[in-house]
């Protein structure tokens, strides 16, 4: 069954990882999606896989850190298809050089940026048109590093907290308006971020880890809920590698 037929969907780091396993998900359900990236090629060859399986989508290269081209982007949206019903943050980097004690002003600028005030761009960008259909989703995808401490660096721990705590405000400030918000808090999955990694995972580790698609079931099935229930939050985690807190991964 299509649960998600006409629904739609906005789609940020759609290019690669997260957001691309996403964006392929949203159109298998149905959905008329508008995948965002700042690769250009990346996202022209996304788009000719969506519709070779029969999918919807159209694709807009984006900086989430650009305003005015975010808000561009959400406008061509409303223009092509007149309503928004799912935007799904996905967009998210990490830099190798990640303690508090060497981390450079310049990578803790650009994971912030990247992580949560990108988040900010588009939540602003898509509220109005959330606001007029009395309807709306936002999911974001954070991380259990915004939950428990770990090993992911100080500017990253930092911007998925922040992002935590910017969606629950989003649902407590406009679910009078029917606009209800998500985080997904994935653990370890094999994603291009995990090179980022200052030491690098071993293979055996890497086979492990969740994959992408496991993520994009998570955030279908948020996406698919009846507009009177709606998810705080969704933590995943691979099954050999993480629990509750604790990890056996530095």
């Amino acid at each position: 069954m299509r649960t998600l037929s006409d629904k739609v969907v906005i789609v940020s780091g759609a290019s690669s990882g997260m957001g691309r396993a996403c964006a392929l998900a949203f159109t298998q359900q149905g959905a008329r999606v508008c995948a965002l990236a700042r690769r250009e090629q990346e996202l022209d060859t996304l788009e000719s896989e969506a519709r070779a399986a029969g999918g919807e989508m159209i694709t807009i290269p984006v900086d989430v850190r650009d305003r005015p081209a975010v808000m561009s982007a959400v406008e061509k949206t409303l223009e092509r298809y007149g309503r928004i019903d799912v935007l799904l943050y996905a967009t998210g980097t990490n830099v190798t050089k990640r303690d508090v004690a060497v981390i450079e002003p310049a990578d803790w600028n650009a994971v912030i940026d990247t992580n949560l005030n990108g988040a900010y761009n588009f939540v602003q960008a898509v509220l109005p048109a959330m606001r007029r259909q009395q309807d709306g989703q936002i999911i974001m995808i954070s991380s259990v590093s915004g939950r428990w401490t770990d090993f992911s660096g100080s500017a990253y721990q930092a911007s998925k907290h922040a992002l935590n705590g910017l969606t629950h405000a989003i649902t407590l400030e406009e679910r009078k308006n029917g606009i209800r918000a998500t985080t997904i808090l994935p653990g370890l999955c094999h994603t291009p971020i995990v090179d980022t990694r200052p030491i690098p995972l071993p293979d055996e580790i890497k086979a492990q880890m969740m994959k992408t698609e496991d993520i994009a079931a998570a955030c279908v099935f948020v996406a698919s809920l009846p507009a009177r229930t709606y998810v705080a939050e969704m933590v995943l985690y691979p099954t050999a590698l993480q629990g509750m807190g604790e990890t056996i991964v530095k």
